[in-house]
């Protein structure tokens, strides 16, 4: 028996500025509950396979650098990826880089690291 990774969820402290960013830079779909959270959904009809995302209201501030983060790959040019996503409200951060790594980090708005992968990881 195995597992899958089903959904990815972010604790977030303005869920309105955290749903805007990522369903923008995921191209998901919004269902906002009332309850505080709100649930991304990729477009169409995905995969079994393709994670949803979870945003779920805490009232609070990150704090420290995350121990688990997304990898996200762009359908086309990294770069102009990454530049859509500084654009969206993500901006670079400094875990450490020596700057030949193929990956550029970035933050959401809540300061929460990211990579935009320069190519699909090798399977």
């Amino acid at each position: 028996m195995v597992v899958r990774m089903a959904q990815y969820t972010i604790d977030v402290e303005d869920l309105d500025v955290m749903v805007a960013f990522w369903s923008a830079a995921l191209g998901y779909e919004v269902r906002q509950g009332d309850d505080g959270s709100a649930k991304l959904l990729p477009p169409g009809q995905p995969s079994a396979a393709a994670p949803t995302v979870w945003l779920q209201g805490s009232g609070t501030a990150k704090l420290g650098k995350n121990r688990v983060h997304l990898d996200l790959v762009a359908d086309t040019d990294p770069q102009a990826e990454v530049r859509r996503l500084v654009g969206l409200g993500a901006r670079h951060v400094d875990v450490g880089q020596t700057g030949n790594e193929g990956f550029t980090v970035l933050a959401d708005p809540e300061g929460n690291e990211f990579c935009v992968l320069d190519r699909a990881p090798t399977r």
